[in-house]
């Protein structure tokens, strides 16, 4: 949509969004001043957007700009004579939004500005329109220059808060830059197929039929990578629970689990429940499944997928007539959980700082801090800690993290072992990734995958 300027002002939340560029202003206010998060904020916004190609706009628009936020501040940094105040924030929003246009999209520069100054008008500013003016076309004339100096600062160049640029190269030395490079590609779309209703194969036809283009994930029974993302809704069967969105990192937590059935299996931080689901995909026959999260919401999510995919029934036809038991408590207290039988398999996919999974979540950037990672080690300590006594003698305890800090994954679980003398790591033998004892690494984008550790841990 060029041309003309929306009608309704974004910021405010009170009226739907007229086209994708307000309400790109909408979420990027949201998340930018008040905090949010990018999928919470965005999925808000879309709803009021009839036309798909709105919706379209509006996520590349908020996906772009918080991926390339910190070199998009750094070029206005330069451009503004004097520092925005706070209460401006939505015309700094703007301004990123203007910017991400003229160097990122294929739109033609003066629909670009115009959109723009439109937009301040929109947003009550009309004095802001000069503003807006002067800094995008100053841009257009400096262009070069602008970005030249921006990028001879890594930080800026690779668009990453400086203290994580530095844990990842310190981590990652020879891979430093194409883990942060990865982080600001387009993730590619990743399904999982139902193995209870049909197979890789037979759906890779459904999908050629319905003229979506796919070929099978590497190092997965179920997985499909599509050549182009889509909507959920073209998706053949996805209603009925024919197929699922999932990365293929993610689908290879329920390989490594080693199910067969009558097993007990506990799912600690289940929610939105991906892996809770793939678990009973692949082993109906489990004695028992207990989801564990303390998110009541997220734990929703998790219901309702369980629903879409046919491994549960909804409350009101009677839920309980699976294997599937969920529980909305702290999996670090099982006191008040556990009923005291042990477990032969457990799944923790800990909380982590998700620096695996940026390129999904660009806003990690933004909202993570130094100090969260410290906290979200202690955590993940305390969980390994306390699910530890659950499991059964001979059984295994799967360690997981969407990460790729080294403090999260291969050091947190080398001092798990260090505490507790009758576990051992075996070493993971698989096709991707690759060592990180204990355990293994994928590294962003490798094989086309999410970033994610594994580490399988034993009873004696």
């Amino acid at each position: 949509m060029t041309g003309r300027a929306p009608s309704a002002a974004p910021a405010g939340g009170e009226k739907d969004p007229v086209d994708g560029r307000s309400a790109a202003v909408a979420v990027l206010i949201s998340v930018l001043r008040d905090g949010r998060s990018l999928g919470t904020a965005l999925d808000a916004q879309r709803a009021g957007l009839r036309d798909p190609r709105e919706r379209a706009l509006a996520q590349e628009l908020c996906y772009g700009v918080l991926r390339w936020q910190p070199r998009l501040e750094a070029i206005l940094g330069e451009l503004l004579r004097r520092p925005l105040r706070s209460r401006d924030d939505d015309l700094r929003a703007l301004l990123l939004l203007g910017l991400y246009q003229l160097i990122h999209m294929r739109t033609p520069a003066h629909a670009a500005v115009a959109e723009s100054a439109g937009l301040a008008r929109a947003l009550g500013k009309p004095w802001a329109v000069g503003v807006v003016n002067g800094v995008l076309r100053t841009f257009q004339r400096r262009s070069a220059a602008l970005l030249a100096a921006a990028d001879r600062d890594p930080a800026h160049r690779l668009a990453h808060p400086r203290w994580l640029l530095q844990e990842v190269r310190a981590a990652w030395p020879a891979e430093w830059e194409s883990i942060l490079g990865q982080n600001n590609r387009r993730p590619p779309m990743s399904l999982r197929v139902n193995a209870r209703l049909g197979g890789r194969e037979e759906y890779l036809g459904r999908l050629a039929a319905a003229g979506i283009e796919a070929a099978p994930a590497p190092h997965t029974t179920h997985g499909l990578t599509l050549a182009a993302p889509v909507d959920v809704e073209r998706l053949p069967g996805f209603g009925a629970g024919a197929v699922s969105v999932q990365d293929a990192s993610a689908q290879l937590a329920a390989e490594l689990l080693d199910l067969h059935a009558g097993r007990r299996v506990l799912d600690a931080c289940a929610a939105p429940g991906g892996k809770t689901a793939h678990l009973l995909e692949r082993e109906p026959r489990l004695a028992r499944l207990l989801a564990v999260d303390r998110d009541e919401v997220r734990l929703r999510k998790l219901r309702r997928g369980l629903e879409r995919l046919h491994l549960q029934e909804p409350a009101e036809k009677g839920a309980g007539r699976s294997a599937v038991q969920i529980i909305c408590a702290d999996a670090s207290e099982p006191k008040t959980w556990w009923d005291h039988e042990p477990f032969d398999r457990i799944l923790l996919d800990a909380p982590c700082s998700g620096t695996g999974v940026i390129r999904r979540h660009p806003d990690i950037k933004l909202h993570r801090q130094p100090q969260d990672v410290r906290a979200l080690c202690a955590a993940q300590g305390r969980l390994l800690d306390a699910l530890w006594p659950l499991l059964a003698r001979g059984g295994l305890l799967l360690y997981a993290t969407c990460s790729i800090l080294p403090r999260e994954n291969a050091l947190q679980v080398a001092s798990f072992l260090e505490r507790h003398a009758d576990a051992h790591s075996p070493p993971v033998a698989a096709g991707w990734g690759r060592p990180a004892a204990p355990g293994r690494q994928i590294l962003t984008g490798e094989d086309g995958m999410d970033g994610f550790y594994y580490a399988v841990l034993a009873r004696r």
